[in-house]
């Protein structure tokens, strides 16, 4: 059999070559490069999880829901002024006594003075003490409104709280309206200020017997939680007392109490479902209806009042406080 010369084969490799040479020049040659891509840094503070079914929760849509759980209806906390942007007409709230401000008694010191301590929840919350007070409408209807808030020093009553409540409750008796309380996740009273603390349990309950004496109306609204010396003063004698759903609602907490008298607490035991069955709350409304649910509480009971204003003086003023 005949064989190739060698020459022929080296020249017909060299041809294939040169044609798949050809081929990869015509069409390139496929790179693959090794690229860094940088990850995009997604801002904090998007997502939160609710604390009582774990959902992740699209923080806008939180917002836009009052704060309410989408899913399980759990009620997150809010600021004493996102309280009155939900309860109050649009536009119709004007702050009262802004300019009150704390001293310090007793020169309270610890790791943080008070003044300190007051300073910085100041400048963390941008308010000047632990509650907002002033006027507005709620559908129409002319109201006093005083709103604590958890975030400065838990929300607890010192004297410009006690003295801030005091002053709208004796301004809806004198314009013969109806005053709103908010206990916006409230505490008990301001150790920081002893017994001038102490003395503001009295002087609200003083305020609100005169306001009833006039036949005028007090709501009071307790959320989570609403505890000790604001529970035992101004926020356990409303003539409508509101809670919101599961709210955390006594003098001591729980935990203290089984402590103490060595006993397992029922369940849900100080929660606003167990107070509503038991009597100590009048009703439990969600977030979303409570505006309509006063609205038409104040049509009930208010027949013309506002008509009739009173004349008489307030008190003097007997709180360590100071304007400015």
């Amino acid at each position: 059999m005949a064989h190739a010369p060698v020459s022929s084969l080296k020249d017909g490799l060299s041809a294939r070559a040169d044609g798949k040479n050809k081929f990869m020049a015509l069409f390139g040659r496929k790179k693959f490069n090794i690229i860094n891509v940088k990850k995009k840094d997604i801002p904090a503070g998007l997502w939160v999880q609710c604390k009582e079914c774990s959902s992740t929760i699209y923080k806008k849509e939180l917002q836009n829901n009052q704060n309410v759980c989408p899913k399980c209806e759990f009620h997150f906390s809010l600021t004493a002024k996102e309280r009155i942007d939900h309860l109050l007409d649009l536009g119709s709230f004007k702050e009262h006594d802004s300019d009150l401000v704390s001293v310090d008694p007793l020169k309270f010191k610890g790791p943080k003075t008070y003044k300190e301590k007051l300073s910085s929840d100041q400048k963390l919350t941008g308010l000047r003490d632990a509650v907002i007070s002033g006027e507005g409408t709620i559908n129409g209807w002319p109201v006093m409104v005083a709103v604590t808030d958890s975030r400065f020093i838990m929300g607890s009553m010192g004297s410009v709280v006690g003295e801030r409540i005091t002053r709208a409750i004796e301004m809806a008796t004198q314009r013969r309206i109806p005053v709103i309380i908010v206990s916006g996740s409230g505490g008990g009273a301001r150790m920081y200020e002893g017994v001038f603390s102490l003395m503001q349990m009295a002087k609200t309950c003083s305020a609100l017997a005169r306001h009833n004496e006039a036949g005028l109306l007090h709501i009071s609204v307790l959320t989570n939680p609403t505890m000790a010396g604001i529970m035992a003063s101004f926020a356990g004698v409303g003539d409508i007392i509101m809670a919101e759903p599961k709210a955390l609602i006594g003098f001591t907490g729980p935990r203290v109490i089984e402590q103490t008298i060595r006993q397992k607490l029922p369940e849900g035991f100080q929660r606003s479902e167990f107070l509503l069955e038991h009597g100590l709350i009048d009703m439990i409304v969600e977030r979303k209806e409570m505006k309509d649910r006063m609205a038409k509480i104040i049509e009930f009971t208010t027949s013309g009042s506002s008509d009739n204003p009173d004349s008489s003086a307030a008190p003097a003023d007997v709180s360590p406080v100071e304007t400015s």
